[in-house]
């Protein structure tokens, strides 16, 4: 069973960056497309960056600009740059297939204070 562990999350200042990482437990990523995702307290959860096998990237118009996603499947790990955070960026992220066929991790948290 693909196990995903998020990390890199933490408390910023509005204006701030933050570099997420996501590794799995086997191959996947070369077989997958893969997503970040965030989910904001009462909120439900949102697809906010994309990258697919072949490395094309699509992003959500809330972040697009300022955040990149990037992988590295020597590694088994996707990559997710936020740069310019803003207060509303503010949620537990977690990594998943695109569309999401394995167990969610347990994310990490990402605080933007104002």
């Amino acid at each position: 069973q693909v196990q995903l562990v998020e990390s890199g999350g933490g408390l910023v200042q509005a204006g701030g960056s933050l570099r997420l990482s996501c590794a799995a437990s086997t191959s996947i990523f070369s077989v997958s497309s893969m997503g970040w995702y965030r989910q904001a307290p009462g909120k439900q959860r949102e697809l906010v960056a994309y990258i697919s096998t072949g490395g094309r990237t699509n992003y959500a118009d809330s972040v697009k600009g300022r955040f990149t996603i990037e992988r590295d499947n020597a590694k088994n790990t996707v990559y997710l740059q936020m740069n310019s955070l803003k207060p509303e960026d503010t949620a537990v992220y977690q990594c998943n297939s695109v569309p999401d066929l394995f167990g969610w991790g347990r994310g990490t948290q990402v605080t933007v204070s104002s």
